[in-house]
This record gives C-alpha cells, structure tokens and sequence, in this order.
C-alpha cells in the first residue's frame, strides 16, 4: 500500500471530512489535550477511523520539518486525475476555468496555490509530471485542505496538454513580465486556462508559444515580480471578478 502522512490540524481535519476512507489510521499526542484536538479525534471516532496516541518526538519524526500540530493522519496516497479523466471532464463544463503552473517547484507555493485556486473555484490543476512539485505532506498542509478536493492533473508533455485544450475551445492566457497587455485587459468570460510560470525563471518558451495571449500585473514597487501564489491570486480573481459582474 502506498501510504503517505498529511499533518496540521487543519489539513487532518479536512482529509477525514472529504476523504475519510483515505485514513488509515490517525496519530495524535499524548501529551496535548485540548478543545482542537480533541474536535478532531471525535471526527475521526465518528468516521470510524483507527486512533493511535504516540509521543510527540515520534509524531515529530514522522513530520520531519513539517509542524504536526500534534496530529497526523496516515494516508492512502491521493489519486490524482490522468489526462483523459482531465479532457473528459472539460467537455462536461459549460464554462472551464483551468490552472497551468509550468514547473512549481516549491511545495510551499504549489500548496497556497491550490488553496487560492480552490477558492476562486477552479475546476483543475494541470502541471508538468516532471520538474514539478507533487502532492506531498507539506503542500497538503499549506493547502489547508484544498489538496483534498482540488482536481490536480500531472500531465506528461505539457506542450501536447494545452494544444488539447485548446481544440475544445479553451483559450489560453500566461502571465509574463514583459506582456504588453494587462491582466485587467482580457475577457476571461469563456472557458480559460491561466497559466502561471515557475519561480524566478517563469513559462518556458514552448509554454508562452503555446498561448492565445500573455498578461502582465503591472509592479509600481522596487521589486520586479510577485510571488507565484500572490500572482496566481491577483489573475484569478480578475477572473472571478469578470465573470459575477
């Protein structure tokens, strides 16, 4: 069985309300008794899942550098959606709107993406299979529990990925430095795929080919570029704005 560990009380807390039957078994502390922990203790007795009281130096362990918050759940690895399952299900939306991070590396930033993309109401993640970060225990953590409900599709030749897109109709916007055209100046009101490049060295040439058109966020600062997830930010809820207005 592949297993994997999602740690942090809010991710844990997540993962037995949307995927309980994930859970293999949950660790807590033993030495933390408290109105939290023991919320989430009851939700994993009422989802019938195995509860186990460890030490927090093992349940540290376990975690590695991650903050375990004295709680972890062990899980069954999370399957994620294959590119069939991905087109498939686009032909089943009236009015996509896509995520493509062209190798995300750092899980930190993958996890507050996938949070902000799950609040936008993204309907898929589709990254590169290589050279990109995966769903680990610490992207699930920073995901705050987005990792559990968010379609996330590692794709195999991205360039191949978005040109499948593209023949279903989904228009394709990355954002660039040096576009001319700012993000506020496009009509995201169709079925559209933003894509967001990797920290510091941005989309790959192929990847910028690829698109109908590239955006800009204009910087009135001394730093040249946003974090990823604030970027990914800012054009997803422009493109939230557009589409409720």
């Amino acid at each position: 069985m592949n297993l994997t560990h999602v740690f942090g009380l809010h991710a844990v807390q997540s993962v037995l309300q949307n995927n309980p039957k994930s859970v293999v078994k949950l660790l807590l502390s033993d030495a933390r008794d408290d109105k939290r922990l023991s919320e989430v203790e009851a939700l994993a007795t009422e989802r019938r899942v195995v509860i186990e009281r460890i030490s927090s130096k093992e349940l540290q362990k376990i975690a590695g550098e991650g903050r375990h918050q004295g709680v972890i759940a062990q899980c069954r690895a999370r399957e994620v959606m294959s590119e069939p399952q991905l087109l498939t299900h686009i032909m089943g939306l009236d009015n996509a709107l896509l995520l493509v991070l062209d190798g995300v590396t750092d899980p930190h930033n993958l996890g507050a993406v996938l949070r902000t993309a799950d609040a936008a109401g993204v309907d898929a993640v589709i990254v590169p299979r290589a050279g990109s970060a995966g769903l680990s225990p610490v992207v699930r953590k920073v995901a705050s529990g987005a990792a559990e409900t968010m379609a996330f599709c590692p794709v195999a030749n991205l360039a191949r990925t978005l040109g499948e897109l593209k023949s279903l109709g989904v228009w394709l916007y990355g954002a660039s430095d040096t576009a001319d055209a700012k993000y506020t100046e496009v009509d995201y009101r169709g079925p559209v795929a933003l894509l967001m490049g990797a920290e510091g060295a941005g989309l790959r040439r192929l990847t910028q080919q690829a698109c109908d058109g590239l955006i800009s966020i204009p910087m009135s600062g001394s730093v040249s570029s946003l974090n990823v997830s604030v970027a990914t930010g800012v054009c997803l809820f422009e493109v939230v704005r557009q589409r409720r207005g």
